[in-house]
């Protein structure tokens, strides 16, 4: 990931109902700050659009200096009912004020109401126990733990495998990483775990061969057989993308988990809690998995994760063996049952699901004024993506991708740098409580900065 210029630059001034850009970009008195960050922070803390986050309410972030943006990051698909809901303010404050600040795994009131509550977003509710977290990285690897323990105690130590997709990301620490699907992220493990294999993800783009046949012979070639299978781990709609599973596919790949006994897991850490228009993503799919990774739009503010899994996977170990630190932590157990609460009362999934085809088709529409350079456009609720590609070629362009990032951002839309297996997806997640007006304005920017930065090259 290319940093951005640091260089401020006279930039046409905007005030509209949600946009304020009155200063130069980024803010000359900005730079000191970021200057700072060099001399205390490593470089891979930097790598973002260069503003000073100093507010952010509902759909929008503010800088120090009168500047602000209509956010179309949600912070990292955190924020689903908003930035900074005050329902989610006065719960963290009433926790403050009490105080109690940790509990490490005692028991605390609202821990168990939590879990409770969390409890009720599974496909049948009293199959399902919850294990709470404070990430999704400890959410994925939990479930690694568990898919992996409940095989070889069943099975035996033959099935020891955990299958996932290439181009998947599940987060950064080891566990996480050796299930992720883009090697570049994961070169300093060296030679990894032979356990942990990848096989193509259909995503009709890049693997334009979406059959269920691939993955087989993925695993025929690498002399895998399916009782060998521990677990299959699978992102809902991959975040590179965003990128969803073929229908028949994945109808296939829950026949084949369920005929080899191998427990399937669906990350929900970013899809989670309305993002597509359903509580969760795989919602889409009809399946009913093993496990379930949350993290990130449960609360919709402070660092809270979980895993949601069935009775039989979840008891396998005793009292004081699978714990956090912080598990059930009192402020963002707090912040979470208020963010739920809110999410239920608001419909911020049924808002998702009313202004996803507006989101699609207007993204289609500018995509199919540039054909050889937007490769492929994916959007279901309030999610989307588009791959930047040299042009008539499927060649990630992450640097175009980020030109137009950039452009977006010096005219009040703000993302955070492009994703994607090669830095290429120009990435779409606003908050859920997002107005039509608003996405209309927005995907006004982004319309602007397409022609302003891809001119000619469509």
């Amino acid at each position: 990931m290319a940093e951005y210029d640091l260089t401020p630059v006279e930039v046409p001034r905007v005030e509209t109902e949600f946009r304020t850009i009155q200063t130069k970009i980024p803010v000359p008195e900005s730079l000191p700050l970021f200057e700072r960050s060099r001399q205390s922070e490593p470089r891979a803390m930097l790598g973002q659009p260069p503003i000073v986050w100093d507010r952010a309410e509902g759909f929008t972030v503010s800088d120090p200096w009168g500047n602000r943006w209509i956010d179309w990051s949600s912070g990292v698909l955190i924020t689903n009912i908003g930035h900074g809901h005050p329902a989610v303010v006065e719960a963290i404050r009433e926790v403050i004020e009490k105080p109690l600040l940790a509990s490490y795994v005692f028991a605390h009131e609202q821990r168990i109401l939590l879990a409770r509550e969390l409890q009720r977003f599974a496909p049948r509710p009293e199959d399902y126990l919850v294990f709470l977290l404070s990430t999704g990285s400890e959410a994925t690897e939990g479930c690694i733990k568990l898919a992996k323990t409940y095989a070889r105690q069943k099975h035996g130590e033959h099935k020891k495998y955990i299958l996932s997709f290439g181009g998947a990301f599940h987060g950064r620490t080891m566990g996480a990483q050796l299930a992720g699907g883009m090697p570049h992220l994961k070169a300093w493990i060296g030679d990894g775990d032979p356990s942990f294999i990848q096989v193509p993800f259909p995503d009709g783009f890049y693997i334009p061969d979406t059959s269920f046949d691939v993955l087989l012979q993925t695993l025929q070639q690498r002399g895998i057989r399916g009782e060998q299978i521990a677990g299959m781990m699978t992102e809902s709609f991959q975040g590179v993308g965003p990128d969803f599973f073929p229908q028949p596919y994945v109808d296939q790949l829950m026949e084949f988990c369920r005929e080899h006994d191998i427990v399937t897991i669906f990350d929900e850490v970013q899809a989670g809690f309305g993002r597509t228009g359903k509580d969760f993503a795989f919602e889409h799919y009809g399946v009913k998995p093993d496990l379930i990774a949350c993290g990130k739009g449960v609360s919709s503010s402070l660092p809270l994760a979980a895993v949601i899994g069935r009775k039989g996977i979840m008891n396998l170990y005793p009292p004081g063996s699978m714990t956090s630190t912080h598990s059930g932590s009192p402020i963002p157990v707090a912040a979470t049952l208020a963010n739920l609460a809110e999410y239920r009362r608001g419909r911020y999934a049924d808002n998702a699901a009313q202004l996803g085809p507006l989101l699609a088709s207007r993204l289609q529409d500018a995509a199919s004024r540039y054909p050889d350079v937007c490769g492929q456009v994916n959007a279901r609720g309030l999610v989307a993506g588009i791959k930047i590609v040299k042009p008539g070629t499927r060649t990630p362009d992450p640097a175009t991708a980020q030109q137009i990032n950039y452009s977006c951002f010096r005219k009040g839309l703000l993302m955070f740098a492009p994703v994607g297996v090669g830095g290429e997806c120009v990435k779409i997640a606003p908050p859920l409580c997002i107005t039509e007006a608003a996405l209309r304005e927005s995907l006004d920017v982004l319309d602007e900065s397409l022609a302003e930065v891809l001119g000619n090259r469509g």
